[in-house]
């Protein structure tokens, strides 16, 4: 039984609480990230059950990478403020 234990040790899933205390930001500023609802930011993986999102450390910790790889090759660039605003 010690490979199930070490497998379910490893399945660590964070609620979206968790990943917006880890990246310092709101909840719902999370909840749109996840949604794919932020401008220039790839959504965050994420398992559903019911209403309720989860999202894997692993995935986060893997989602982070890919952005940070996305900033510096040019593809992520700031969001200007105003430019979805009509005159």
């Amino acid at each position: 039984m010690t490979g199930q234990r070490d497998t379910l040790s490893d399945f660590d899933l964070l609620t979206l609480a968790d990943v917006a205390r880890l990246l310092h930001c709101s909840k719902a500023h999370i909840s749109n990230a996840v949604a794919g609802r932020v401008p220039g930011c790839p959504p965050i993986p994420a398992v559903s059950l019911g209403r309720r999102k989860l999202v894997r450390r692993e995935s986060l910790a893997a989602w982070i990478e890919r952005n940070e790889q996305g900033v510096s090759d040019g593809k992520i660039g700031s969001p200007v403020r105003g430019a979805g605003k009509r005159a």
